[in-house]
């Protein structure tokens, strides 16, 4: 449950891009409007965790607030983020679900409700690296609880992979296949109370 815990305030996956998917760096406008065009998406990902390990399973996001990470065994874990909360599900675990304010993880910059990655001091870091766009952000109130780096591919926009560095040190890198976007999510896949199921198992 530790490396979960871990996972959950510094998630982020690490990608192999599309060699040609993007030729110059993204403007932080264009980033901003897309993820705030970004409503539901489905699809898959690879986690690699603080520890070396790697976890896979299928994300849900569900613009403003909430997301949900179903693993694929051997884990045994769901990670759901909604109503401002995110918890942690372990079905082998004897002990009670964990939780956390979504405010204290920088996983909250891309699940708000107006992303705006121009706003001061929020973006410490905008590069370019020859293949995707790179864009560091914290919230600028409470940098004390890590930062998002979040990679980016053009033509279109593209969110290809993030990596959450959290207020304790530790590091996890998401790296996202082709996100399934549009469609409908029934809120019910988000309830931080019960950890439902989406039938995909």
């Amino acid at each position: 449950m530790r490396i979960l815990s871990t996972a959950v305030l510094s998630l982020g996956l690490a990608l192999a891009l599309p060699l040609a998917a993007a030729a110059q760096k993204l403007p932080l406008n264009d980033i901003s409007a897309y993820l705030n065009k970004l409503q539901t998406a489905k699809g898959e990902f690879t986690q690699i965790n603080d520890d070396g390990s790697i976890s896979t399973g299928t994300i849900y996001i569900k613009r403003p607030g909430k997301v949900r990470f179903e693993y694929n065994p051997p884990e045994t874990a769901l990670v759901i983020a909604g109503s401002n909360t995110v918890v942690i599900f372990d079905k082998k675990s004897n002990q009670p679900a964990e939780s956390y304010p979504l405010a204290r993880t920088p996983l909250s910059i891309i699940l708000a409700r107006n992303v705006d990655l121009g706003k001061a001091n929020m973006v410490t870091g905008h590069s370019f690296d020859g293949t995707a766009t790179v864009v560091k952000a914290q919230d600028p109130e409470n940098p004390q609880y890590g930062n998002i780096q979040l990679k980016f591919t053009g033509n279109p926009v593209e969110l290809r992979q993030w990596v959450i560095n959290d207020g304790n040190g530790s590091q996890t890198t998401v790296v996202l296949g082709d996100l399934q976007k549009g469609g409908s999510l029934p809120n019910s896949l988000f309830n931080v109370g019960s950890p439902g199921s989406t039938g995909n198992r």
